[in-house]
């Protein structure tokens, strides 16, 4: 496969990874598919990141990611009790 093949199918498979983890969060359902209300909501995520917030954006971060990894605990032990058959 040639580089700029293998390269597109990889930054494919990274967008399609991302559009999962906006859908195991709930947005598309809670934002009734908006994707205007979406991107709006990750550019205040972005700005808040810019520093544009009381709390540091480090702290952000940490906060975030503690609650994503608790996220995919949740589920791997999830999908343990009932085989992970009943995802969407």
């Amino acid at each position: 496969m040639r580089d700029w093949a293998k390269a597109r199918r990889e930054r494919t498979h990274h967008l399609i990874e991302l559009g999962g983890l906006v859908q195991k969060a709930g947005l598309v359902d809670l934002t009734d598919d908006d994707r205007a209300t979406l991107l709006g909501a990750f550019l205040d995520i972005a700005g808040q990141l810019q520093g544009g917030n009381d709390t540091a954006p480090a702290d952000l971060k940490t906060r975030w990611r503690r609650a994503g990894l608790h996220a995919f605990d949740a589920d791997r032990e999830h999908d343990k009790t009932t085989g992970g058959n009943d995802h969407d």
